[in-house]
């Protein structure tokens, strides 16, 4: 999996502390010193920072860019100019005067931003850093760490506190913030006080790109007064719950795309195949030498792809179409599935997560999987579930061979049962793929570390679960047929 759920979550309220507001939380010294009369021309009263830029003009934070009617809300803001403001902030907050504290380290010379860089540096809000960065643009991450600490933490109530422990620790907010992101543990406060609300529908926060004057202006007009603060109105789930994933999350790749595979190299030919599903895709463009592009290399570069795909049975993929010129060198692969036709591919994709989802978050909740289970005790768990759920479709009708029957009527076949079981692993974090001859296809999964073979199919027998189907070695497995 793409997150490992409870090692964020942990890492997570270490870094923000208890999920209890502070005691004494205050909202801060700050009064106003004049009245905004929509001095800046640029700055209309339908904008979205409109009552942000406001309240900064207000406290006295801001008197424009370049000229007094200019506010310049896509301009760039340096690193020195973030540390000034949030000296500035703090200064007002604690002295009624935005200068003081700049004015306190002030009168040796050098650059005019360093007694706000000195008063900071005092403060410990900043150490040596930034240091050699304050004449460039600043990035929203370097922000977000400046004003992380230029409030006294007591003063701040964290309002979205545990929607930002659901929605970041389950993976589905805030994801271009990660581990190795420079300040995330800052850049989470901002969230967690309302003061950054996110820039899309997942609340992605952008930490590398550079922050723009109206940006900055809302994060520290937030800041200073509660009223503006954003309530984040993410679901609230609990952690275990794999709601809102999609089928693409279940397929891990770093990236590596060969645009002219070894159709011998398996290695290869699986990155592309992972590079296409974990993307939401289903089409590889794919580029050889003029001479080889015939007719019978094709058909080897369908087969051999055809049957990596097969690994990925839960994906619901089982043919393929090639599109191609004799003598050319592209080659382009299209998945698709023979279960439905093209305009319902999507919906049973969907239709099916949502059924595997269910099915996980029921078991989490009901205690069944716990976090303390080893992988080898959650496969054993699925594979359970799915011999008592499901039944052999002898008829052998198309919709048969799919999770989603395995999963809405309890009828299957073998790749059926396997496309079922697979997800429901995968939910798990446990890497799995599949294993097949002409007649028939089963699990093979790593555990704990180990390879094991588990047929889901043979396992469920008329007379109840037979045991010797799970955790199999490949001579067992093999050995059948």
């Amino acid at each position: 999996m793409k997150r490992r759920i409870f090692a964020l979550f942990l890492s997570l309220i270490l870094a923000l502390g208890p999920l209890s507001a502070p005691a004494g939380a205050a909202e801060g010294g700050f009064s106003p010193v004049r009245t905004y009369e929509d001095q800046f021309s640029d700055v209309s009263a339908s904008s979205w920072f409109y009552d942000t830029v406001k309240a900064l003009y207000e406290l006295g934070l801001t008197n424009g860019s370049g000229s007094p009617d200019r506010f310049d809300p896509s301009g760039d803001l340096t690193v020195a100019e973030v540390i000034t403001m949030a000296s500035r902030l703090r200064s007002l907050y604690e002295t009624g005067d935005s200068e003081a504290g700049g004015n306190a380290y002030g009168g040796d010379g050098g650059e005019w931003y360093l007694p706000y860089v000195l008063h900071l540096q005092a403060l410990d809000v900043i150490g040596q850093e930034l240091e050699g960065s304050y004449d460039r643009p600043a990035t929203r991450a370097e922000m977000a760490h400046v004003l992380a600490g230029a409030l006294p933490r007591e003063t701040l109530d964290p309002i979205n506190r545990e929607a930002v422990a659901s929605g970041y620790g389950r993976g589905r907010y805030i994801r271009d913030v990660r581990e190795d992101t420079p300040y995330q543990d800052d850049i989470l406060l901002l969230y967690d006080w309302g003061v950054a609300g996110g820039s899309d529908d997942t609340g992605s926060f952008r930490p590398d790109s550079r922050i723009a004057r109206s940006e900055a202006a809302a994060m520290v007009a937030r800041l200073a007064d509660p009223g503006l603060r954003v309530g984040l109105d993410w679901e609230i789930l609990p952690l275990y719950s794999k709601k809102g994933y999609t089928l693409d999350e279940m397929v891990e790749s770093d990236g590596t795309f060969y645009v002219s595979p070894d159709i011998g190299n398996r290695a290869e030919v699986d990155a592309d195949v992972r590079y296409m599903l974990a993307n939401g895709e289903r089409t590889l463009s794919l580029e050889y030498p003029e001479e080889t592009v015939n007719r019978q290399f094709v058909d080897q570069v369908m087969n051999t792809f055809l049957s990596a795909v097969r690994d990925y049975v839960e994906q619901t993929y089982n043919s393929v179409t090639a599109l191609y010129y004799p003598n050319s060198k592209y080659v382009e692969l299209t998945f698709t599935s023979s279960l439905y036709d093209e305009s319902q591919i999507d919906r049973y994709r969907e239709e099916t997560m949502d059924y595997a989802i269910r099915v996980h978050d029921q078991m989490w909740a009901e205690g069944r999987i716990t976090g303390e289970m080893t992988e080898y005790e959650k496969a054993r768990v699925y594979f359970d579930w799915i011999c008592n759920h499901c039944r052999y479709d002898y008829r052998d009708v198309s919709m048969s061979h799919s999770g989603y029957q395995a999963f809405t009527t309890g009828l299957a076949v073998c790749d059926g049962y396997v496309a079922a079981y697979n997800l429901l692993l995968r939910l798990e974090g446990i890497r799995c793929g599949t294993c097949s001859t002409s007649k028939h296809i089963w699990t093979v999964a790593e555990l704990d570390g180990e390879t094991y073979h588990i047929d889901p199919t043979w396992g469920d027998q008329p007379s109840g679960i037979d045991d010797r189907y799970f955790a199999m070695t490949e001579e067992f497995a093999l050995g059948r047929f």
